[in-house]
């Protein structure tokens, strides 16, 4: 690696080591255990908002690869949300956590009661890896070098903290501590390779500030989303509702 490539995979986990979301208040108290089962169904909804587009923007990306080689590696990014077949893949295996958590997949999948502000930062992710070049987009996925840590820790949380969540619903967190690993590895590479200029470097390091960002900013919003009024109520997006069947 080159001097330049050292300066910058320094800088970029810097940012990532810095700015990631698990510094967030919301994430504190969750992995503290410290949420009630209403704010953590809460997250669940909205955040279930975000893992549906992951597919979306990195088929907007692999759509900027000249080459067959990274378009064939990025397409396995697609096939890991989406599954080979339909049962299969991490958005599914999101609606099982949001069911072990005691919510329908009918919440999950209907949009119209995601939180305004989630709505806005998902689509300022979308929109940025649908109009920045290949280079700003695969950098701002860089928050992958932070995830597998991520979501070791919160496995550990869950598994002490909330054990009202069947453990088959964390099935989505195990199964990113390695493909997050072996992302973000992927995508650092790519970075280093074609970010050659200053202005490029200094394009590579605003990415992922942006991608903090927005990964914060949901957080800010799923945690002034809503007030919980009542026993066995669950936040589901803006708004509250009974349980089906007044489960808790």
């Amino acid at each position: 690696m080159t001097r330049h490539g050292d300066e910058l995979t320094e800088r970029l986990r810097a940012v990532s080591a810095g700015r990631y979301h698990d510094r967030h208040p919301f994430n504190v108290r969750m992995h503290a255990g410290d949420l009630t089962r209403e704010e953590l169904r809460r997250w669940i909804a909205n955040r279930f908002h975000y893992q549906r587009h992951i597919p979306v923007k990195d088929a907007l990306i692999l759509a900027k690869f000249d080459d067959p080689a990274p378009r064939r590696s990025w397409l396995r990014r697609i096939r890991d949300h989406d599954g080979e077949r339909e049962g299969e893949g991490g958005i599914e295996r999101w609606l099982r956590l949001g069911e072990a958590a005691g919510l329908q997949r009918e919440q999950l999948l209907d949009s119209s009661e995601v939180l305004p502000g989630v709505r806005l930062a998902v689509d300022g992710y979308v929109n940025f890896c649908r109009l920045r070049p290949a280079l700003d987009a695969v950098a701002a996925s860089l928050t992958e070098l932070s995830a597998p840590d991520l979501m070791r820790t919160r496995i550990a949380a869950f598994e002490r903290h909330y054990p009202w969540i069947d453990a088959d619903g964390l099935a989505y967190f195990r199964t990113r501590v390695d493909q997050g690993s072996r992302d973000g590895q992927e995508a650092l590479a790519l970075v280093l390779e074609w970010a050659r200029t200053p202005e490029e470097r200094e394009r590579a390091v605003a990415a992922l500030v942006f991608k903090c960002d927005v990964l914060w900013s949901l957080l800010d919003a799923v945690e002034r989303g809503g007030a919980v009024e009542g026993e066995g109520a669950v936040v589901r997006g803006g708004a509250v509702g009974p349980l089906p069947g007044g489960a808790a």
